[in-house]
């Protein structure tokens, strides 16, 4: 399978982790064993049920998506989260503009779900407002340089003394341990050190995927521990750490390729969309687009080989099994290239389907949108924000749970939107608020 199919599967497989870890939250929570805080403001709407975290509050810290995502599921699931952001916006607010105010694409997914709070934690008066809310929140998220923790009073040592049962979910380049521990990165450094983007590409130009699959997977990880933590502190009564790092989740993505690298050493050089331990397995061009169809195991190939009415090939010695196939795969490409060559997209996958064959049309972003099974099963809610157009189409629900579903009660705040919300109900009076403001502390 080529790495950036891998990804997705990954990605998927990081999703189904944090439902199993959520439907045992719901197996084993007792409701004294999770105490329920009135939170600032009821969030849900008429006729929707309490999500698995009401009454747990986050503040999330996060910028961009390996920290920001892990507070979006967090709030999906019910908890109360507050993005606590510069007060000006914090960068991650602009990025793809697609409002008239200049909130970008990215902002409008992850912001959903989320109180917005400006603040200059450096100021002495913004680190008073941070103590007070570490005191009465149970998670907070940062996705930043542990120094930079330290440096804002966010670190673990310094919240945990405020508040024993605070859980900190921290997300960085490189981990807090090691000789690059005070390096800085995005996604695609851990796409480029894990070998993820020299076995993707054409073998000649290392290529980097576009869609962030190791940060949108470091944040699915973090939901995972931050989870589990709640799980251990119903128990123990204690907070925890949570750490995940960018590199360490590309290297858990690509490990199956490091392992076959360390026992074999093979050296596999990228194929483009080819695979590398089974084929036919490729993408493939029609008369009006483009598909990607895939075969894996002795049952499914037989039918391919029926398909392409030269049941024949199954004898050949270079295709006997899946390696041997994937060994050749360029031959075994170029024949389903040949019978792609006189089909539609509509008529080539039909007739795959039929064979129950894996395939699937390659989308371009609007055509993913207009796709009819994403509109039936209806995979976007549908949401205003100011100076937007028209609605942002934002995903529904990543994970769905039958009993307490996962639901979208807000969109993303405007810049700063709840700030004095939260500052009254932390005991700070009218006169106060605007004395903070004038100081640009909020």
């Amino acid at each position: 399978m080529p790495l950036g199919n891998a990804a997705l599967t990954w990605l998927a497989l990081a999703i189904l982790v944090a439902t199993v870890v959520a439907a045992l939250l719901l197996m084993g929570r007792s409701d004294a064993a999770w105490p329920r805080r009135r939170g600032l403001k009821n969030q849900r709407g008429i006729g929707q049920m309490a999500g698995v975290l009401e009454g747990i509050r986050v503040l999330d810290f996060g910028r961009y998506i390996a920290g920001p995502f892990c507070g979006t599921m967090l709030g999906d699931l019910g908890a109360e989260v507050i993005r606590i952001e510069k007060l000006d916006g914090s960068e991650d607010r602009w990025v793809t503009p697609v409002a008239e105010g200049g909130e970008g694409a990215m902002f409008l997914q992850m912001g959903r779900n989320k109180l917005g709070l400006t603040l200059n934690p450096m100021k002495p008066a913004g680190q008073e407002i941070v103590r007070k809310l570490v005191a009465v929140s149970d998670v907070v998220i940062a996705n930043l340089p542990y120094e930079d923790l330290k440096r804002m009073g966010i670190d673990y040592d310094t919240i945990s003394a405020i508040n024993p049962r605070i859980i900190l979910a921290t997300n960085s380049t490189f981990g807090s341990e090691g000789p690059y521990a005070t390096r800085v990165g995005f996604d695609t450094i851990g796409q480029a050190m894990s070998g993820a983007m020299h076995l993707s590409g054409d073998g000649k130009v290392p290529t980097r995927a576009n869609a962030p699959f190791v940060d949108f997977s470091s944040a699915l990880l973090s939901t995972v521990g931050v989870l589990a933590a709640l799980m251990d502190r119903a128990k123990s009564g204690k907070g925890q750490k949570v750490e995940t790092a960018l590199l360490r989740t590309a290297i858990n993505i690509t490990n199956s390729h490091l392992i076959e690298q360390a026992a074999l050493q093979l050296n596999r050089i990228a194929t483009l969309n080819r695979g590398f331990t089974a084929g036919p397995s490729d993408s493939y061009k029609c008369k009006d687009g483009w598909i990607y169809a895939m075969t894996i195991g002795q049952p499914l190939f037989m039918r391919w080989c029926k398909l392409m009415d030269d049941e024949g090939l199954a004898k050949d010695p270079r295709f006997k099994d899946d390696l041997a196939r994937g060994d050749n795969g360029e031959a075994l490409s170029a024949i389903m290239q040949k019978w792609c060559d006189t089909r539609t997209v509509k008529e080539a996958l039909a007739e795959l389907e039929a064979n129950r064959i894996p395939a699937g049309p390659v989308y371009t972003p609007q055509q993913a949108l207009d796709d009819p099974h994403v509109k039936a099963a209806e995979f976007f809610h549908h949401m205003d924000y100011p100076g937007m157009a028209k609605p942002a189409p934002v995903l529904q629900e990543p994970v769905k749970l039958s009993r307490t579903p996962l639901s979208i009660r807000r969109r993303a705040p405007k810049l700063g939107e709840h700030t004095d919300q939260i500052l009254e109900e932390l005991g700070y009076e009218a006169a106060a608020i605007e004395r903070l403001r004038a100081e640009r502390v909020v």
